[in-house]
């Protein structure tokens, strides 16, 4: 029988009472709003069609994967970083952040069907069994890695701390078959990896990280510079590629070059609850010495924070690309059965007062940074010496330097891991090499690696192969081709003769990517460091500015 018309609305009407009134509960608010009815209203028909999809659509519903369905379409136009967590995302967040994976201290690489080591930990698990950069993966515990991901085997090398994982590699030096029993350890970072003098009186900072003791590690970095070099003219505080983190520590990491006292950075919000300043709360290490912070596209959250409080305060000079664009809060609210809601509830805003994050969410690049904004959309404001700075997503360099774009050669060759296996020969039949900042790529060894890679076939396309074979189409499209295919194989062989001295044009590019290979072989990721104080561009542009006060000041007084 029919339910009557009458009842169907006492029915709704009771459960849309119910609802309103538990948004009372709740503490909504005591006055009823037209927006509290909308979410009411809309509840109970999201509740309504979501029953009815289940119980009488023609195909079998699976009613959790529907719900998770619902839950990200109504989150897509928001921010990217609004998410919803399942029971099973959870967990699993929680052991790796519990610290109770850990690995054996390797960076893997999959070529063709195999899988290198592409680098490894100095003093790590797997380099005091012996492990190199070049050796080959076969086999992780009972599994064969033959064809894997190199993410996927990852996840096989990683387990519990303390525990033992056996692989088994074939060794660079010996083209063997190997077994080693690792024993897994919980690698604790560092937030300061390395500090060094980068040149005559002036520090250099590497900051990968916004974690606990951020603030605490650069300020000891500042006073070992110091101690190294009383004459002390200059710290460059690298950002690049740094992700972001804490933000209490992005305003303890400023507080070594700022007074107490002063606003770093400022959340704003809907709510009460979301409306705070932080400000530097310590003496710091040195308030004048000249400070260069160097930002990429990959710099972003935390890293913006103290790149754009150094900028609007005139503490310091910023170099490099614009900054990445994230400037969002996010909080995690624990919802039923055990799921979460990571939700943005504010932004962040420089001293000056403009705002970290990207206007449009759409407008970015291919990987995730903030894309070009309209001029139109941009509003200007001004630092502490009264230099005009813009909003509009990220921090925007004083010295804009752009990201470095390999020639297609020097990437086809990377592509293809010719750099890579080169550097790998020539560490076998070398025990040694001069220091970092010595070693060089000689006439002598660039020669011997093209005779390496014309042993390989070495072979790339570029824009000019795809224009050549889409002409040839149209030729053949018009019956064309017969008659010119011979012109057409001159050109083909001429482009390839020009593409081979390619290696030799870009001989000096190539050749700082074969010197940095080559050096992570005998001094790892520190030695690679090392080496970029006398060929990485930024790094010798921050000196630069560093070492001469006049250009310094002129730019922070807008007359650079």
């Amino acid at each position: 029988m029919a339910e009557p018309r009458n009842r169907r609305f006492v029915g709704k009407g009771i459960r849309l009472a119910g609802i309103i009134g538990l948004f009372f509960i709740l503490g909504v608010g005591a006055r009823f709003s037209d927006k509290y009815f909308e979410i009411a209203k809309s509840m109970d028909i999201f509740g309504r069609s979501y029953k009815e999809i289940n119980k009488v659509y023609v195909d079998e519903t699976d009613p959790t994967q529907l719900m998770r369905t619902a839950i990200d379409a109504m989150l897509v136009n928001m921010d990217p970083y609004t998410n919803y967590f399942g029971e099973n995302e959870i967990e699993d967040a929680k052991f790796y952040q519990a610290g109770q994976y850990s690995g054996i201290g390797v960076k893997l690489v999959k070529k063709a069907d195999t899988l290198l080591i592409r680098d490894i930990q100095e003093k790590g698990p797997a380099d005091r069994v012996g492990l190199s950069i070049g050796d080959k993966l076969i086999q992780v515990g009972e599994n064969s890695v033959i064809g894997m991901k190199a993410s996927e085997a990852m996840e096989l090398l990683n387990g519990e701390s303390g525990s033992s994982v056996q692989v088994k590699v074939v060794s660079l030096e010996e083209a063997t078959l190997e077994s080693h029993s690792i024993l897994r350890e919980f690698e604790s970072s560092r937030n300061v990896p390395y500090t060094a003098l980068a040149a005559e009186h002036i520090g250099y900072i590497m900051l990968t990280g916004f974690d606990q003791d951020a603030g605490f590690e650069v300020y000891n970095a500042c006073k070992k510079l110091q101690a190294e070099d009383p004459n002390l003219a200059g710290i460059i505080l690298d950002l690049r590629g740094n992700p972001g983190g804490r933000v209490d520590e992005a305003v303890n990491i400023t507080n070594a070059f700022l007074p107490k006292g002063e606003n770093i950075v400022e959340m704003r919000g809907r709510t009460a609850e979301t409306q705070r300043i932080w400000s530097t709360r310590q003496d710091p290490v040195d308030v004048d010495i000249p400070i260069a912070v160097l930002v990429n596209r990959s710099s972003a959250s935390a890293s913006e924070i103290v790149s754009g409080a150094i900028q609007d305060l005139d503490r310091g000079v910023v170099i490099g690309e614009k900054s990445f664009g994230k400037g969002l809060v996010q909080n995690i609210r624990p919802l039923s059965y055990n799921t979460q809601l990571k939700i943005t509830i504010a932004k962040y805003y420089t001293p000056s007062g403009r705002c970290i994050q990207a206007i449009d969410y759409s407008s970015r690049n291919e990987d995730g940074s903030v894309g070009k904004i309209a001029d139109s959309l941009k509003q200007a404001f001004t630092t502490r010496n009264g230099r005009t700075v813009y909003d509009g997503g990220g921090i925007e360099p004083d010295i804009k330097i752009p990201n470095m774009q390999y020639q297609p050669v020097t990437q086809a060759l990377l592509n293809q891991g010719l750099i890579f296996d080169f550097a790998s020969t020539f560490s076998r039949s070398r025990q040694v090499i001069a220091s970092p900042t010595t070693f060089t790529v000689s006439d002598s060894l660039y020669k011997a690696f093209e005779a390496f890679v014309d042993s390989r076939n070495f072979y790339f396309d570029t824009d000019s192969d795809k224009v050549l074979d889409d002409w040839e189409v149209s030729l053949y499209d018009l019956d064309y081709q017969q008659e010119i295919s011979e012109e057409i194989d001159q050109l083909r062989n001429k482009l390839q003769s020009l593409k081979k001295q390619d290696i030799q044009t870009h001989k000096k590019e190539i050749a700082r990517v074969i010197r940095a290979e080559i050096i992570k072989r005998y001094y790892y990721q520190e030695g690679v460091w090392i080496a970029s104080f006398t060929d990485d561009p930024v790094i010798l542009d921050a000196v630069s500015v560093l070492q001469d006060e006049q250009t310094y000041q002129n730019i922070l007084s807008d007359k650079g």
